[in-house]
């Protein structure tokens, strides 16, 4: 028997990209903040078009990673609010409206972050 080798929670932003990236998300960024915060690594953060694609990438994200054995520990907002977060423990996923992802701002607020990653 093939033994499965665990992933690394770079390995699991990453997914959540790939999912994103397969759904039509835009403006997805992987940040590391590892060094920012002490709660997380890394934040995935991207932006849906509307309360519909919001619920698609959660539903497929949170099915990505159940297939990689994580599923997530919280969840927090609704579609309906514009922005959904997705707590995996190393990597929280942000999925936002423009408008909320515009407001907050995510990447300003955590300016020590390092962007590993941006897809527009």
């Amino acid at each position: 028997m093939a033994e499965q080798l665990a992933l690394q929670p770079i390995d699991y932003a990453h997914e959540i990209v790939e999912a994103a990236s397969e759904m039509q998300a835009s403006d997805i960024v992987l940040l590391d903040v590892h060094e920012a915060c002490d709660f997380t690594d890394y934040f995935v953060i991207m932006t849906a078009e509307s309360s519909r694609q919001i619920r698609a990438l959660q539903d497929d994200i949170q099915q990505a990673m159940k297939l990689n054995g994580l599923p997530p520990h919280h969840v927090e907002g609704t579609r309906d609010s514009g922005w959904i977060l997705l707590d995996f423990g190393d990597v929280i996923a942000h999925l936002m409206g423009p408008d909320e992802r515009e407001f907050y701002d995510l990447e300003g607020v955590w300016p020590a972050a390092v962007e590993l990653l941006r897809l527009q």
